[in-house]
């Protein structure tokens, strides 16, 4: 099927400009975000359309891994580098969002969206991402070789989700999402806070990233039929409706089981982010009655609030309580 055929399944209609104007923008964006893209669509819809490949509602991907990273360095040093912050949240935002162009310009080649031709813009804001990692390396005391390591495999991994061999069409797309929005964007902050490799933010990342995995499995579960038409094949396809609804729940709730486990055998704060189940449920239950249009957007609200209370909770428990946080064995990175 070609890529215009996609688009005319998709609903989509293409404004006297000839950009494409996403049906899904609606059901995609923030409020704010659709703000946006109704001010810029008019005087500049290039910029509306780039605004819309750039998927913001995204970010909270992460914005909880760097909330997570800093508190984790605060907690083991006593410490907190607010330009540091800046920068590193600079940084991983830029990646994310080049990563964010790649994926809708490669998506929209193989007829699976309608992001439209916005690949050019990924380079001028991967080039944001790499001059605010070399403030990252000017303001940390870090060595750069680990810096570096974290920051190219992160900006690769958002490449290849989509570009190049394309994981994401080879059903490999989820473990890029679970490692990079979770793990390494985690390690990479706290590197940058401490001069210290640890794993203590890889463990203390695990319960980030089943959520984000969340929200990517259900994007691509509500592209499903389109991709399977236009021959992408994501895990949600492999699965099927069932399986992945499955693996959704299991995605959506292991966390709050750890957090209900923790809250009572360590410490109550870490109760915290069981706040969040009612709406938990209410994903859950518009996921079982096949309402994944507005799925992704309400996950990323989601995951950002998780990732709040769940950054609260470390930063409100006693050093002593914290999990692995005093016997953990430091390196100088």
């Amino acid at each position: 099927m070609s890529g215009n055929n996609a688009k005319e399944q998709n609903g989509d209609v293409a404004p006297p400009g000839g950009v494409l104007q996403p049906a899904a923008v609606a059901i995609t964006s923030s409020p704010l975000g659709l703000a946006v893209y109704n001010t810029l669509r008019v005087s500049h819809p290039r910029l509306a359309a780039s605004w819309i490949a750039l998927r913001p509602w995204t970010f909270s991907a992460s914005l909880t891994p760097v909330a997570m990273g800093t508190a984790l360095a605060y907690r083991a040093t006593g410490a907190c580098d607010a330009w540091l912050l800046v920068a590193t949240l600079v940084t991983v935002l830029s990646v994310h969002g080049a990563g964010n162009l790649v994926n809708s310009y490669f998506d929209y080649q193989r007829g699976g969206d309608s992001g439209g031709d916005n690949g050019g813009d990924s380079a001028l804001v991967y080039v944001v991402g790499c001059v605010g990692f070399g403030v990252v390396c000017w303001l940390s005391r870090a060595r750069t070789g680990l810096l570096a390591l974290l920051f190219f495999g992160g900006l690769s991994s958002s490449f290849l989700y989509t570009g190049g061999v394309g994981l994401k069409y080879v059903a490999l797309g989820d473990v890029i999402a679970f490692v990079a929005f979770g793990p390494v964007c985690t390690l990479f902050v706290f590197a940058a806070q401490t001069a210290q490799a640890s794993w203590l933010p890889l463990v203390y990342a695990i319960p980030l990233a089943p959520n984000t995995e969340a929200v990517v499995h259900a994007s691509n579960a509500r592209r499903a039929a389109t991709d399977a038409r236009v021959g992408i094949v994501t895990l949600a396809v492999l699965l099927g409706p069932v399986g992945s609804y499955a693996l959704f729940v299991a995605l959506l709730f292991a966390p709050y089981v750890a957090f209900a486990a923790l809250g009572r055998a360590v410490a109550p704060a870490f109760y915290l982010p069981l706040l969040c189940l009612p709406t938990a449920f209410d994903v859950e239950r518009e996921y079982r009655d096949g309402r994944l249009d507005t799925l992704p957007d309400k996950l990323a609200r989601l995951n950002f609030l998780f990732g709040v209370l769940y950054t609260a909770a470390c930063l409100l428990v006693s050093s002593q309580d914290m999990p692995l946080l005093a016997a953990d064995a430091c390196v100088k990175a």
